[in-house]
């Protein structure tokens, strides 16, 4: 029971975690399987920890030095785990970006056919490269002196 508490928990953030990765080809019935866990996971980790950490103290009493030593690895591992579950980790790498910097069309860097999204408001105009918003997601900005908030 001890063993099948902690996989269960280590699971629930593990999964989701190497399954969902930006800029790396998922499979859409495992992506879909992801979301559907991580969107889930939170109370069912945290008691699948809880009952691992209790038996795990159980447990402790009654091994040697060496199996306490694995013991000890394998409740850290799972609070790690139940934490995790419970955090949105995808807000560190998706992250806002607030200090937009532009360049004027000339000096671009732009291939040609590289897509952009475009804002315009009277004759203020940005234009927000796909590759760009394809990792942050947000941009926040002001266009013709009204803030604006770009996703993608």
């Amino acid at each position: 029971m001890f063993a099948l508490s902690g996989l269960v928990t280590i699971g629930l953030f593990f999964f989701p975690a190497i399954v969902i990765r930006p800029f790396a080809y998922q499979a859409p019935r495992a992506l879909w399987w992801a979301m559907a866990i991580r969107q889930r996971a939170p109370m069912p980790a945290l008691f699948a920890g809880l009952l691992c950490l209790g038996l795990g103290l159980v447990l402790w009493r009654t091994v040697d030095i060496w199996r306490r030593v694995a013991l000890t690895i394998v409740m850290l591992l799972v609070t790690f785990s139940a934490v995790m579950a419970r955090i949105n980790y995808f807000e560190w790498m998706f992250h806002p970006v607030d200090d937009v910097r532009f360049q004027v069309e000339e000096q671009s860097k732009l291939d040609a056919g590289e897509m952009i999204m475009a804002v315009r408001f009277g004759n203020d105009a940005r234009a927000y490269p796909i590759s760009e918003m394809a990792y942050h997601h947000i941009v926040n900005d002001v266009v013709g002196g009204v803030p604006v908030t770009v996703t993608y």
